[in-house]
């Protein structure tokens, strides 16, 4: 018969941490005084340059519900951007791209799944987005909504691929995402999509999306403050004064 284990008294010194730069999360620096009143603005990305392109569709779709909910919305067109590191970072629609995610509180990504994976246009899309840009960071902080379409039985290899994404750009991925299956089947010769359960997911998303964006919009920059990033602003403070000094 096993024993329950009593929780040992812990050492409550902290040898290594540097407790000026240890902040405590304060419940009070949650609340905003003054929110935004501008509108949400959100870049919408998807993942085929084809003349009829399911993720484009979807991405209509979700443009429209949020746009009904009072966002600003802008899609970016794939179509000329250049593959990452063939072209200098000056190019058109590179600098178009740098700029809209600069400008986006959050963004929805959508991709077609192939080979089990999002496609190389997808991935050349956020590969071209910078985590730096001089002092600013252009997705970090920023909401993130993924979806997908498929061709065959529903899957979700795509929108678990930029999950992976979305948290390496340092982004605040929602909860729900929408994978839609025989993607084919789901949209009018207009291109609208037809009533189905993968529709209301996508209104699931949108919605799940814009009130994750109204919460964080504003406390970005107390979200994503982190101890080992006050510590190096620190240490290179010190060290260009020690220079200085010399």
């Amino acid at each position: 018969m096993n024993k329950e284990r009593s929780v040992p008294e812990l050492d409550q010194t902290f040898p290594v941490l540097e407790s000026e730069l240890f902040d405590v999360p304060d419940q009070g620096r949650l609340t905003v005084r003054e929110p935004s009143e501008h509108r949400p603005r959100f870049l919408m990305l998807y993942g085929s340059l084809r003349a009829r392109s399911y993720s484009r569709l979807l991405t209509f779709e979700a443009a429209r519900l949020l746009e009904a909910m009072g966002g600003e919305v802008k899609i970016f067109d794939p179509s000329g951007l250049p593959l990452p590191d063939d072209a200098a970072d000056t190019h058109p629609k590179v600098q178009e791209l740098r700029q809209l995610a600069t400008w986006a509180e959050g963004m929805v990504w959508c991709s077609p799944e192939r080979h089990g994976a999002m496609t190389g246009v997808m991935k050349s899309r956020i590969d071209w987005i910078p985590l730096n840009s001089g002092a600013v960071r252009p997705t970090q902080d920023k909401t993130l909504a993924v979806m997908q379409v498929s061709g065959g039985s529903q899957s979700f290899n795509a929108v678990n691929q930029m999950r992976v994404l979305g948290r390496w750009m340092r982004m605040l991925t929602i909860p729900n995402q929408s994978s839609v299956a025989k993607a084919y089947a789901e949209f009018t010769e207009e291109g609208r999509m037809k009533p189905s359960s993968y529709y209301d997911r996508v209104v699931d998303v949108m919605e799940e999306l814009f009130k994750f964006t109204l919460l964080t919009r504003d406390l970005g920059d107390y979200l994503v403050d982190r101890y080992s990033e006050r510590k190096e602003t620190a240490e290179k403070l010190s060290e260009r004064v020690n220079q200085s000094a010399i």
